[in-house]
């Protein structure tokens, strides 16, 4: 396999793993986690959706029906949002409670699970608009230096 790739879950390749990390070290964890072989590897995608982020973030503030969370959520489709909340249910991060009334209300709610990975969410969502200007000045210095690198690499008789 070439440098810098790695199997995924469904990956049937053998490789020589040579002198790999060893299961259980921080290194270990860090390798697994690259190479699919880690456990919690599903569940970090899952909460590293964007979809998933976002409904997450809305139930925090209390149960919420279908249509209320496809509002919030203008740009996710209706598909893309019941394949999310399902999934959601699935892990036990959310619950959906169906009312017997006409037509049916579907509620959705944060689980004690689902509270405390929004917790998280919310302290890295303070930490982003906390860094938001460090991050926007670091990106502003790389596009500068990669347009002056550039700028150096092109030959002077195609420069307008």
């Amino acid at each position: 396999m070439q440098d810098g790739t790695f199997l995924s879950a469904g990956d049937t390749a053998v490789t020589d793993r040579g002198d790999a990390p060893v299961p259980g070290t921080p290194a270990g964890a860090i390798a697994a986690l690259l190479d699919g072989t880690c456990p919690v590897r599903d569940v970090l995608d899952r909460i590293g959706d964007k979809w998933s982020v976002l409904v997450i973030t809305l139930l925090g503030d209390g149960p919420m029906r279908f249509m209320e969370l496809k509002r919030a959520i203008e740009l996710v489709s209706q598909r893309m949002l019941t394949r999310t909340l399902r999934a959601l249910e699935r892990d036990g991060l959310i619950t959906r409670t169906v009312f017997p009334t006409v037509p049916p209300r579907v509620d959705y709610e944060l689980t004690e699970l689902g509270r405390g990975l929004h917790a998280t969410l919310a302290e890295l969502a303070r930490w982003s608009y906390a860094h938001r200007a460090d991050v926007e000045a670091a990106r502003a210095t790389y596009d500068a230096r990669e347009a002056d690198s550039q700028a150096q690499v092109e030959p002077e008789s195609l420069r307008a």
